[in-house]
């Protein structure tokens, strides 16, 4: 298989980790890795997997909350601290985790994900969120979510502190000189920060992440989340149902970084749920087998949490009742402008909106063979609808699994995707340049 040219645009793919897999229903198969959720060798061999893939990076997203426990989890181990071992088990795949603005402090979070960029050698990235739910802010004694716009505030405060921090070092600043310096007391300086929502005087005690910064990531929909993302973030996933939803947020998302001033490329990796196998037919059977798996009252509590309201009363082969435009929603507005446009396009049933969301929750899903979902894949990267994709498998390990060994082949076939890492670290996967302390 032959290298492709070097100045060839070409996809950026993330694993996305989410317990035996996205579908609702995954952990309850009788095949499912369920028993293995606490063994950090589990997260390892699909950091592994992805690795030989040669992914970009393996995304480890958080929750606040343990939500209904009899509905299966996706959390078990935190996942800074799994980072930290699944690095040492790898050598090149990135590796990505949430940190909330709302309940992290800014040191706090610098020096954890500056440590584990010198634990990875440079392969870390944070993904930034404001984080959602009540029920998350009270176990960080809130009594409620903080409001949209104060939450955004407060984490565009929050990033700029993080990033002073890991500034607050120079790239030489260590000097290892036994008979003088340990490091240049020149080129560590405070950031003396002081805002609306944190004081912090720095420097940071963990010397400069081997990126500069290890690479930020954002997933905003709403306007504060597009501003935020526009502004700071570096790589951005995104909730796209179809190409239309995909290359509206990408086309406004591309201007904003303009209008913001900053001449660079920042990718935009809409979520992906693949179901992949030789034929057709037993693509959508792997569909099928997942879906049956799971209850209507546990579909009814997803839903319940995705718009903000309890719905378990309602029919389940009636048409879905009208919801609350997306202005009056207070809650994860990308997810729920997604459902809005589920319903508008396909006007469902409550049973049939209830199989779209069971995997995935609304991102876009592709059932094929390796070739049809290549084909989809790169129609969405050539018409402005994606830089890249999150996969979101229904399954772990057998979807990435399925996705490694017969998609990515056929996207290397065709150029679009890379047949080896060409340098070590996150930023350098993504075509990043490290900033420097200027």
């Amino acid at each position: 298989m032959s290298a492709s040219p070097a100045n060839q645009r070409m996809m950026h793919i993330n694993l996305f980790l989410m317990g035996c897999g996205h579908h609702r229903a995954a952990w309850r198969h009788p095949q499912s890795a369920v028993e293995q959720l606490g063994d950090i060798r589990y997260y390892e061999r699909l950091a592994q997997t992805a690795e030989r893939g040669k992914l970009d990076a393996v995304f480890f997203a958080d929750s606040n909350s343990a939500g209904n426990v009899s509905d299966g989890s996706a959390f078990y181990l935190e996942p800074l601290t799994a980072m930290a071992a699944m690095s040492r088990a790898t050598e090149k795949v990135g590796l990505i985790s949430t940190v909330s603005s709302t309940f992290y402090t800014p040191f706090h979070a610098a020096r954890l994900v500056a440590s584990l960029d010198h634990i990875s050698g440079g392969r870390i990235g944070w993904n930034v969120v404001t984080s959602m739910f009540d029920v998350e802010a009270r176990n960080h004694g809130y009594d409620t979510m903080p409001n949209h716009a104060e939450r955004y505030r407060r984490a565009d405060e929050f990033v700029q502190a993080v990033l002073g921090l890991w500034d607050s070092w120079a790239d030489d600043a260590l000097k290892f000189d036994r008979q003088g310096h340990y490091a240049d007391p020149a080129k560590v300086r405070p950031i003396n920060h002081r805002g609306e929502f944190f004081r912090v005087d720095g420097p940071l005690n963990v010397p400069r992440p081997v990126q500069g910064h290890p690479v930020l990531f954002q997933a905003g929909s709403s306007e504060p989340g597009r501003e935020l993302a526009a502004r700071c973030a570096e790589a951005i996933y995104a909730v796209a149902y179809d190409l239309p939803a995909a290359q509206s947020y990408y086309r406004d998302i591309k201007r904003r970084v303009k209008a913001a001033g900053r001449d660079v490329t920042v990718p935009i990796m809409p979520g992906l749920v693949t179901y992949v196998a030789p034929t057709e037919a037993e693509a959508l059977a792997k569909q099928r087998e997942l879906d049956e798996l799971l209850p209507a009252d546990a579909s009814l509590r997803q839903l319940a949490l995705f718009i903000g309201q309890d719905c378990s009363g309602w029919d389940l082969d009636a048409p879905v009742p009208t919801l609350p435009p997306l202005e009056a929603f207070s809650g994860p507005q990308g997810r729920y402008s997604t459902i809005l446009r589920i319903i508008e396009t396909e006007q469902p049933t409550l049973r049939q909106l209830l199989g779209r969301l069971a995997a995935g929750g609304g991102h876009c899903t592709m059932v094929g063979t390796p070739r049809q979902i290549a084909d989809n894949m790169e129609h969405w990267f050539h018409n402005e609808g994606a830089d890249g994709f999150n996969l979101m498998p229904p399954s772990l390990p057998a979807g990435i699994e399925d996705f490694v060994e017969q998609v990515v082949p056929e996207l290397q076939r065709r150029g679009l995707f890379r047949t080896d890492y060409q340098g070590r670290t996150l930023r350098e996967h993504l075509g990043l340049a490290r900033p420097d302390t200027s």
